[in-house]
Parts: structure tokens; sequence; C-alpha cells
């Protein structure tokens, strides 16, 4: 089974440096094909797993902006099962959030369907970001970092139907190589997502008008009255403007840009 997909660059000249295109195609390729190992494994893979049963294939280029054509394919009986109960359109929702939640941005609502995976794949799922963190997605940023260059990610429906699932810059390439701070202090703030079953969601600092991601550094140690806490104060917060939430009192240390910019604050205690 194969999903159509393809890599753009986003340059007047059509052409990049060889380099830096390669290792961005390389992040590109490493990524996708990593995300897609975890979500049909319901494991995530480690570089010496022996054969590949996802691989990413590398088709023709096109005119316009440097890009590729590549598919993702499964060369596994009980594995295209499997991407066929998934379904080519759910798959690719959950390519394009595990992108967004490697990158500390913020991702549409998922289906039913897609945060059903999700929840199936429950510690794995902050297993795979860790591992896109680690090496494919600093790979996939070359161009981005060196050059200034937008990279795009998009799925191929068909020829002239095509959707981007993950563009990459100079400010995402900021966003892998964000650090937790030592610093510990509490915020007031408001859950507006929460997935239980993996400890990461999306709150509101009382004051702000945007969100922010937030985890745990040991979810799995959280007890169910911990999580209850957190649920309750989302389905409070539900349908409402930020100005009407339920802030919570919240312990946390912050995950930092090199500018100071707080991206994801790991929760370590909280309070009424």
């Amino acid at each position: 089974m194969s999903i159509s997909m393809d890599l753009v660059i986003n340059t007047p000249e059509g052409s990049v440096d060889m380099k830096a295109g390669l290792d961005t195609m390389s992040g590109v390729s490493g990524s996708v094909q990593t995300i897609a190992e975890t979500i049909l494994l319901k494991k995530a893979p480690h570089r010496n797993s022996g054969k590949k049963k996802v691989r990413t294939i590398l088709k023709q280029t096109f005119k316009g902006s440097y890009g590729h054509i590549f598919s993702v394919d499964v060369d596994d009986d009980n594995l295209t099962k499997r991407l066929r109960s998934i379904g080519r359109p759910v798959f690719v929702e959950l390519i394009s959030y595990f992108f967004a939640e490697s990158l500390y941005k913020e991702h549409q609502n998922l289906s039913p369907r897609a945060n059903k995976v999700v929840e199936d794949l429950g510690n794995e799922a902050n297993e795979l970001i860790r591992q896109l963190r680690k090496s494919p997605l600093r790979k996939l940023h070359e161009v981005s970092r060196k050059f200034d260059l937008v990279v795009k990610i998009r799925y191929r429906k068909n020829k002239h139907d095509k959707t981007i699932i993950g563009a990459f810059d100079r400010s995402t390439a900021e966003a892998v190589d964000a650090k937790k701070s030592r610093e510990e202090y509490w915020i007031k703030a408001g859950i507006s997502r929460f997935n239980i079953n993996t400890g990461n969601g999306r709150l509101v600092v009382e004051g702000d008008d945007h969100t922010v991601a937030f985890g745990f550094s040991s979810y799995k140690n959280l007890t169910m009255k911990a999580k209850k806490f957190f649920t309750e104060n989302l389905n409070y917060n539900n349908g409402l403007e930020a100005e009407n939430y339920k802030y919570l009192s919240l312990n946390v240390s912050p995950v930092k840009l090199r500018d100071g910019t707080v991206v994801k604050y790991m929760v370590k205690g909280y309070g009424d």
C-alpha cells in the first residue's frame, strides 16, 4: 500500500544547496517514516530495528519551487491491514498532528478515529515525539536554518488535490532546539486541551490570549485523581472564551527558545 506525498522547498531559483538539500530530504524521510512506523507498529521504532516494513520512496521532481514527489510504502500484510483500517485521511491527519506536537505548535482537534489511535499509542506517542526532536527534525530544517527557506510536506490525494501536512522554517528550527529551564515557579492557567493518555495538552496563562503546550516530567506516575483534576478543568473551559475560564494554580518549569519565549510548561505540582 502506498501513500503519495511531496516535498517542496520554496526557492525562487528552483535550486538549492546540494548538501543542505540532501540533509533536509533525509530529515523529511526519517521524520515521516518514524511517524508512520509508530502509528502502524504501535511502538516508536529504534534505528537498528532490522528490515524496514515501512519505507519512503523517492520519485520524480516537478517544476516550480524545488521539490520531489515521494511515497510512504508499506510492505507487510498485517501493517497494510492496519493502515486500511485507520484509513488514508486519518493516517495523514496523524502525521500532521505529530509534526505539530513535536514543534510545540497548536493543532486542530483530532477526529475521533485519529484520537483513538493516539490513545492506543499511550506513552509511545511521547517517545515518538522525543525521537523526532532528537535527529530527523534537525536534519529536516537544514535549508531553513542555513538559507532561510520554507519547507513544506504535502499529501497528494491526486494530481490536483494537495494538502500541506507540515511547514517548516527558521522559527520551527528554533523550536527543535528549545531547552527546559531550571526555573520553577507558579502560574495561573486554564486547560484548553488535554490528552489523558499521553499527558500532553495546551493551556492559557491568565491574562494571555494564546495557548502554550504543557506536559509532565513523569506522567506515568501521575494518579488518576490528578488526571481528573485536569480533565475536569478542561470540561469546564470547553466552549468558553479565555476570560471566562476557571484558572488553576500550577507549579511549572518552562521549556524555552533561545530568546526566552516559553513554548511548553512542564507541570511539577498543582493546586486549586
